[in-house]
């Protein structure tokens, strides 16, 4: 019994890492496109929520569930998807309901800081909706995209 756990440990363990990668894609794709290309943020959102995705996909894959490999790819990514389909419906309107009550507080708390209070606002927001979603994106697909993977 001692090894499951230990082995489960280590699969969220790597879960997170591989999600900690994704959070920097999101973060770094999501300040691009509303900071330099100026998009409206949510679209910003769902566009760098996406490429997290594939990022993600990619690394649970080939690194969390290297077994999943002997799995139809289609399948699979079909699934991942679909859970990750499922994280950005938790988390958009999460992200809506946060944004505007995070820029306020930014504006009267880090005043002193040279950044943008919308900026803050919204990285703040983004990164509570991050951490929501892992929780999330990693039961699901624990317990169906990956559910034919043994505990090692």
């Amino acid at each position: 019994m001692p090894n499951k756990k230990h082995s489960e440990k280590e699969r969220f363990i790597k879960f997170s890492i591989v999600g900690f990668s994704g959070t920097l894609v999101d973060f770094g794709v999501f300040n691009l496109l509303t900071t330099v290309f100026l998009l409206p943020t949510i679209l910003s959102s769902i566009v760098s929520f996406i490429a997290a995705v594939f990022n993600n996909f990619f690394w649970n894959r080939n690194w969390t569930y290297p077994e999943s490999k002997k799995m139809s790819f289609s399948g699979q990514f079909t699934k991942f998807g679909l859970v990750s389909l499922a994280g950005l419906a938790i988390r958009t309107p999460i992200f809506s309901w946060l944004e505007k009550p995070l820029i306020q507080f930014s504006i009267k708390t880090w005043k002193a800081i040279p950044l943008d209070p919308v900026t803050i606002g919204h990285n703040l927001a983004l990164g509570i909706v991050i951490v929501i979603v892992l929780f999330w994106n990693y039961f699901a697909n624990k317990y169906w995209t990956y559910k034919q993977i043994k505990v090692l």
